[in-house]
């Protein structure tokens, strides 16, 4: 899991002069809308184009479904939200599957870029635990399947870090310099100083941005790695000593060291975050696309996406066959209920990019 940072605005724009061009009917035959008549079951074979996150979908996966179906799936990686945005509207390739994040979807459903979901053909929906349903990108699920969920926390190497961490007022100090990796991740940097003086994580204005932007700076000079990919790498091999890192890496850490490795929910306060299965408007194999979906949702399957990739499953019926050590994992399971999930905030997206861009070519 990972998410942002880059020009939102000028994507959405141009959103509506890309994606609502140039539709192809779907090679199956369309689905039965939900509680009518099944739907004639589409033939094997055929191509599925996937466009996920980095580290987030088990080969395994890909095979078991290839196998089962011969449906192969090209699977494409991205590094954040904004990312995708840009090659999902480049028309390159066009994209059965993509996986936004949660107020990526929101956008995208304001736009009318995502195409309704036929939960006749996705059974399995039922395995998905009643707290992530109603959140408010897609409150019915009629666009989005949820696919992991995560946090933001701070990672410390207790064999290096002696004094007491308990938010990231405590991690970005002076005496820290050069020993801290941080996401990659122009909105998250932003939401954490936000925070910490007092805002809400999406209280992006004009004003609040000024507000932020000296200790924004500070706190900027202080990181040594910017690591969306894989920040537990720079952890484990030494090169830091504390880390501002995805749940799903930092219960990587964990299970490598528990000891050594400790898991804390920022003081200030953090977010949750929603990373979910969506169909873009353009796709050219919906019935793949939920065929797939249908599939990870199956709990054996989405217990493999857990023991790969360690974040909060919202699968209730996959959890039960976890190990009482993997839902014990505090940065696995961490009390996400409490927390709310960012939104989408339009233009101010812009100018987040473009601050904590200048920031950091100024620190260099």
């Amino acid at each position: 899991m990972k998410r942002n940072s880059a020009l939102l605005l000028l994507l959405y724009v141009t959103a509506v002069l890309l994606l609502g061009c140039g539709k192809k009917a779907d090679p199956a035959p369309s689905a039965a809308p939900s509680g009518g008549a099944a739907a004639p079951e589409p033939k094997a074979g055929g191509e599925l184009n996937l466009l996920a996150w980095s580290e987030y979908v088990p080969q395994e996966v890909l095979d078991g479904f290839t196998k089962e179906t011969g449906i192969k799936v090209n699977y494409e990686a991205f590094a954040s939200n904004e990312e995708m945005m840009s090659k999902l509207l480049a028309g390159g390739t066009r994209y059965d599957l993509i996986q936004p994040s949660e107020y990526t979807v929101e956008a995208l459903v304001k736009q009318k870029k995502l195409k309704e979901l036929d939960h006749a053909r996705i059974p399995n929906l039922k395995n998905i635990a009643p707290v992530f349903r109603g959140q408010p990108h897609d409150a019915e699920l009629k666009y989005s399947v949820p696919w992991m969920a995560s946090t933001v926390g701070i990672v410390v190497n207790t064999e290096k870090v002696k004094e007491p961490i308990k938010g990231y007022k405590d991690v970005f100090q002076p005496k820290y310099k050069g020993r801290i990796v941080a996401l990659n991740d122009a909105r998250e940097l932003v939401s954490w100083v936000l925070v910490t003086m007092g805002h809400k994580a999406d209280d992006v204005t004009p004003e609040t941005l000024a507000k932020i932007k000296p200790t924004l700076a500070e706190w900027i000079k202080l990181v040594k790695v910017f690591d969306s990919d894989s920040p537990k790498t720079a952890l484990l091999n030494g090169d830091v000593d504390i880390g501002v890192i995805w749940s799903g890496e930092a219960a990587i850490l964990h299970q490598t060291d528990k000891k050594k490795f400790q898991f804390i929910l920022p003081a200030e306060g953090t977010h949750k975050a929603i990373d979910s299965l969506a169909i873009p408007d353009n796709a050219q194999n919906k019935i793949g696309a939920e065929m797939f979906m249908n599939y990870i949702l199956r709990p054996e399957v989405s217990k493999l996406i857990s023991d790969k990739f360690p974040y909060t499953n919202p699968n209730m019926e996959a959890r039960k066959l976890l190990t009482p050590e993997q839902l014990a994992n505090p940065a696995s399971y961490p009390p996400l209920t409490e927390m709310e999930t960012f939104h989408d905030i339009g233009k101010a997206a812009a100018d987040i990019d473009k601050l904590v861009t200048d920031l950091k070519a100024a620190s260099e």
